[in-house]
């Protein structure tokens, strides 16, 4: 059992991993706030309870132990979010703060409950991999709006770093998960797409900071 800062650090470790699964004690400290003797006391803690590979002067990387109890926290975080929309009727922009309390209470049985009632879902209200019982993740290789090409049909699956402020824009516009798209114009000049929602039959013109923060499928 963790306390909810540890809990905290070990789920920044996982958040914040690159694509070699690496996290610097610099990123870390930014992320959550902290000052870096602190954070490097922690990563020295951690290391001795093999949840991270821990050296001075080079980036921190969570072993599997590590990566596998980042993951169940995530697990009760997403559940959190989903039941939240799911059976009490929240707004996905407004979760996440319930969800962050929620997620250090330490019982297995409340949380696999939470799933029972959900019946098992794979994705949290913003398109997010909600890990198993074990901590396995099934990941689906989206890519970015913004990697999209004039003619192509996909399908709004995820957000990325849905802050409250970006959601708000995305209901502003009746954007929501599983909507159809069809990229109708890439402007040059500045990457902003037109896309054709097939369910509305209306367009929108979005941004290339929007785009780069909407996951999508092909349709």
């Amino acid at each position: 059992m963790y306390s909810s800062i540890e809990e905290n650090y070990l789920k920044a470790l996982y958040n914040l991993a690159n694509e070699k699964g690496e996290v610097s004690t610099l990123l870390l400290s930014r992320s959550l706030h902290i000052k870096m003797p602190t954070v490097n006391s922690m990563m020295k803690k951690f290391s001795e309870k093999e949840l991270v590979h821990y050296q001075s002067y080079k980036p921190l990387k969570l072993t599997k132990k590590g990566e596998k109890e980042a993951a169940l926290i995530l697990r009760k975080h997403r559940l959190t979010e989903m039941y939240l929309v799911e059976k009490m009727g929240f707004s996905w922009e407004d979760v996440h703060e319930i969800a962050e309390q929620v997620e250090h209470i330490h019982s297995d049985k409340f949380f696999n409950k939470m799933d029972e009632l959900l019946e098992h879902p794979k994705f949290d209200p913003h398109g997010s991999p909600i890990p198993d019982r074990e901590g396995n993740v099934e990941w689906i290789n989206y890519k970015k709006l913004s990697e999209c090409k004039t003619g192509e049909e996909v399908v709004l699956s995820a957000v990325v770093n849905g802050s409250k402020e970006f959601l708000k824009y995305l209901n502003s516009k009746n954007f929501k998960l599983g909507l159809k798209l069809r990229i109708e114009q890439i402007e040059e000049y500045d990457k902003s797409i037109t896309v054709h929602i097939k369910e509305t039959h209306k367009t929108e013109v979005l941004s290339n900071l929007v785009a780069e923060k909407l996951l999508v499928e092909k349709g």
